[in-house]
């Protein structure tokens, strides 16, 4: 038996994403939209709704002249009020799949804040950058147990990939200082603590921290402002393609001093990570 969804415009190959507000959500508002979307020739891919009024679509077409008529006929109803329409971002993918909006920093748009409530989206988002035939250097902001080293694994498995920890306290503290040869590779996801490796003092680990972050390879960094303080790395955050915030709740406060203030050689107590 073929499982496989027939494609019946094959011709129309060019994804646009759009959004659109409604105004009077009267009953058959959305069966008149998407009567006057096909009759144009745009084929509906996925739709979600988003917040109260608002819906998201992944349209095919063939020609994107076609979406600029429909956005004309849409200026003439009062019903609906038309948003973005684009090239399908990694977040618009993600709202279409989870109905909601990627919250991003106002400060700096490759910022990305989730609460822990959120940990499926921040999988998905992670797996998707893991599948995209690209490599990404990747920060990971959040305080204890929010979910950050599992979400990364979990991101990983997603996307068919393997990840190796180059410092982790996961199971036990861990500092690699050497990779096999067949360690190296693109298909790889290295991760690392910046909790435990600015702490280290292995300068072999660093070394090889400092390799794996020059080498042609995703890699996610936990903690990564401490990474950037540490004087051994010549990180600045602009060499993140992406940073991800994870919190408790909206309002925490991710903070460092607990962790900046504790001398190496003091108790082994690993709260912090």
């Amino acid at each position: 038996m073929n499982t496989e969804k027939p494609n019946f415009y094959p011709e129309r190959d060019e994804e646009v994403y759009l959004e659109y507000k409604n105004l009077d959500d009267r009953p058959g508002l959305l069966g008149d939209i998407l009567s006057l979307m096909g009759n144009i020739g745009l084929s509906i891919k996925t739709i979600n709704g988003v917040e109260v009024s608002q819906r998201a679509l992944l349209l095919r077409t063939d020609n994107l002249w076609k979406l600029e008529r429909f956005k004309w006929i849409c200026r003439h109803v009062d019903e609906i009020e038309v948003g973005k329409m684009r090239t399908p971002t990694i977040t618009d993918r993600l709202t279409l799949r989870h109905g909601r909006f990627i919250k991003r920093a106002e400060e700096n748009k490759n910022i990305f804040r989730f609460t822990r409530a959120e940990i499926s989206v921040v999988v998905d988002f992670l797996a998707i950058l893991f599948d995209i035939d690209e490599t990404f250097l990747i920060g990971v902001r959040g305080m204890p147990r929010v979910g950050k080293t599992e979400s990364v694994v979990a991101g990983s498995v997603s996307a068919g990939d393997k990840w190796l920890f180059l410092s982790s306290t996961m199971l036990k503290q861990t500092e690699r200082t050497s990779l096999h040869k067949q360690e190296f590779d693109k298909g790889n996801v290295y991760i690392i603590d910046g909790a435990v490796t600015s702490k280290s003092t292995n300068t072999d680990h660093k070394r090889l921290v400092n390799q794996v972050l020059n080498y042609d390879g995703t890699t996610v960094v936990e903690h990564p402002d401490l990474l950037i303080d540490d004087s051994f790395f010549k990180l600045k955050q602009e060499d993140f393609d992406y940073i991800i915030e994870i919190r408790e709740h909206e309002d925490q406060e991710i903070t460092y001093e607990k962790h900046k203030k504790r001398h190496w050689f003091e108790s082994d107590n690993m709260d912090f990570f």
